[in-house]
């Protein structure tokens, strides 16, 4: 996934009665104003800054301090792989939203615009940044992991139907009076939770949910798998910290690594399990490990990801081209003077990746900021909608 990496994520300590920090402040703009110039001086604001925190215990970031900082989070994420676009990401300024209704218009309006907008399927990367936290004070967020999730069932048998990960917060939404079709695809409710109203569940329209069915190049059999997945990886429930500011609502989203959903999503054994069945269709002999019946078939299941996604003319990319442009992303932050953190483990990708060059060299896992940070209490809530924490 060309966004970073949203599983067990690591987490920085944030008190929330905490006043900003003046030097986290400073820090973020000093480098804001060096890379962009055109901003001018940086000392007249940081007066205004420091008066700002000095006498409401916070500041409110101008329109351009709040693009290039939600820019640089996804230039510092240790996970992920496609930062060499980080400039071209869309900022949509969604400050002024303080309803659930008005959250969730916007929230459908982000998933169109990455979509493609008119020209569904170019994806784009885009983040909605709704109204900080303030010092003390509750604030909007939304419970799910991701915009767009697929709900899971336990059927009659005990087997999982759909996808095994959502069980418990499928649960949770039926326990809101939410009623799926109990189908494999079928998309979860939006929890949007305001100080004000307390948690309310949206549907998402079908405008806003670009879907690919998937076949294969060669087995035709493989479309009577009923398969499919959506196109836009919106993450829902991260943290962007922006110099000592918190903003708790920031959705954001690049595109699909084909890996993500063949390697992982559809491959996982605790996800929707296909290995399995497509080895079966294929006619592996699977009553060994040594005959690799999991490696080819996983290959096949890829294949058919990307197949797919490309004759439908949505936008993806595969874990080889996609690791040598890390390794451009590299050079270039190398050439500016900068460090890239990564994480090996989140890199190289989840299949063949002795194949990459990524694989080949280490890297330095850092915590520079802007940042994203998963907290535990909105894993908790995605998990299975309680914030029973682990």
């Amino acid at each position: 996934m060309i966004v970073p990496g949203y599983r067990d994520h690591p987490t920085e300590a944030w008190d929330r009665d905490a006043p900003a920090d003046p030097a986290e402040a400073e820090d973020f703009l000093r480098l804001c104003y060096l890379e962009n110039p055109r901003l001018g001086p940086v000392e007249p604001r940081l007066a205004i800054v420091r008066a700002q925190i000095a006498a409401t215990g916070t500041y409110v970031h101008t329109t351009e301090e709040l693009g290039y900082g939600a820019k640089l989070a996804w230039r510092n994420a240790n996970r992920c792989i496609g930062r060499l676009y980080w400039r071209s990401l869309v900022v949509l300024d969604r400050r002024r939203a303080r309803t659930a209704d008005e959250i969730f218009s916007l929230l459908v309006h982000h998933l169109q615009i990455a979509s493609g907008g008119e020209r569904p399927g170019a994806i784009r990367p885009v983040i909605s940044v709704f109204p900080p936290a303030r010092p003390g004070r509750p604030y909007a967020r939304v419970w799910n992991d991701q915009l767009i999730r697929y709900a899971g069932y336990r059927g009659a048998d005990g087997r999982p139907v759909g996808d095994p990960r959502q069980i418990a917060f499928t649960a949770a939404m039926r326990g809101f009076g939410w009623r799926g079709k109990g189908e494999a695809f079928d998309v979860l409710p939006l929890v949007v939770e305001t100080p004000a109203e307390g948690p309310r569940l949206y549907e998402l329209p079908e405008r806003a949910i670009l879907e690919v069915p998937l076949g294969h190049p060669e087995y035709a059999w493989f479309a009577e798998l009923g398969l499919r997945w959506h196109a836009v990886p919106a993450i829902a429930n991260m943290r962007l910290s922006v110099g000592g500011v918190h903003y708790p609502l920031a959705p954001f989203n690049g595109w699909y690594m084909g890996t993500e959903i063949g390697a992982r999503n559809l491959a996982d054994a605790d996800r929707y399990d296909m290995l399995p069945v497509v080895a079966a269709r294929m006619g592996l002999d699977t009553s060994r490990e040594s005959t690799l019946w999991r490696d080819r078939a996983l290959v096949e299941l890829n294949r058919a990801v990307l197949w797919s996604f490309e004759r439908a003319g949505v936008k993806m990319t595969d874990h080889h081209t996609e690791s040598a442009r890390f390794l451009t992303h590299l050079a270039n932050e190398e050439k500016a003077g900068r460090p890239v953190p990564a994480d090996w483990t989140w890199i190289v990708p989840p299949m063949s990746g002795a194949l990459t060059p990524v694989f080949h060299r280490y890297y330095a896992e850092l915590d520079l900021r802007p940042a994203f940070y998963l907290d535990d209490e909105a894993a908790a809530l995605a998990r299975d909608g309680t914030t029973r924490t682990r």
